[in-house]
């Protein structure tokens, strides 16, 4: 038994330590990821998402509305599951330094915690994730990239125990000829 949580506390060390995927390393590229300029006004969205063996368990459109006053941003987001569920969340993102943030939700654990770099953004935050008849405590590791046109593609990471358990994509565009740019 002892034995058995030394390698699972041992595998989550490592899946840490082997991330490689550092925010910094985006330094430089281009288009510059903005956050609280892309982030303000209307967005379309559409997302999937995935269990760890890869299967789309989920489809989704979003819309959203961002909106910023100083340092502090509000972003609304209505989904919409094609299974017919709906669910709203609303942000209240907080600039606290250059290039960090710190965002809440009403279902978000805590806060969440951004650093930007070049053309994306790192988030940090835990969510309690119902599933059937059970609820899971899941870290989000989430990637942010903006790309031409006012395109941005997201990609979470969902891990229990420092180990992947699923995937999180979504495609969001800025409407109304707004380019994130």
């Amino acid at each position: 038994m002892l034995k058995g949580i030394m390698i699972m506390g041992l595998l989550a060390f490592l899946s840490g330590c082997s991330n490689g995927k550092a925010i910094n390393q985006y330094e430089g590229q281009t288009p510059p990821l903005v956050l609280e300029e892309y982030f303000n006004g209307p967005i379309k969205a559409w997302g999937l998402v995935q269990d760890y063996s890869g299967k789309v368990t989920r489809r989704f459109d979003v819309d959203m509305v961002g909106t910023w006053e100083g340092d502090v941003g509000r972003l609304e987001e209505t989904f919409t599951y094609y299974d017919g569920e709906t669910q709203q969340r609303v942000w209240t993102i907080t600039k606290v330094a250059d290039k960090k943030y710190q965002g809440t939700a009403g279902d978000i654990i805590g806060e969440a915690t951004g650093k930007s770099a070049g053309n994306a953004i790192r988030w940090a935050y835990e969510m309690d994730l119902d599933v059937g008849d059970k609820t899971y405590r899941i870290t989000f590791d989430d990637f942010m990239f903006l790309m031409n046109d006012g395109v941005l593609i997201n990609r979470s990471y969902l891990k229990k125990f420092g180990l992947t358990v699923g995937e999180l994509t979504i495609f969001m565009q800025k409407q109304g000829g707004q380019d994130a740019r």
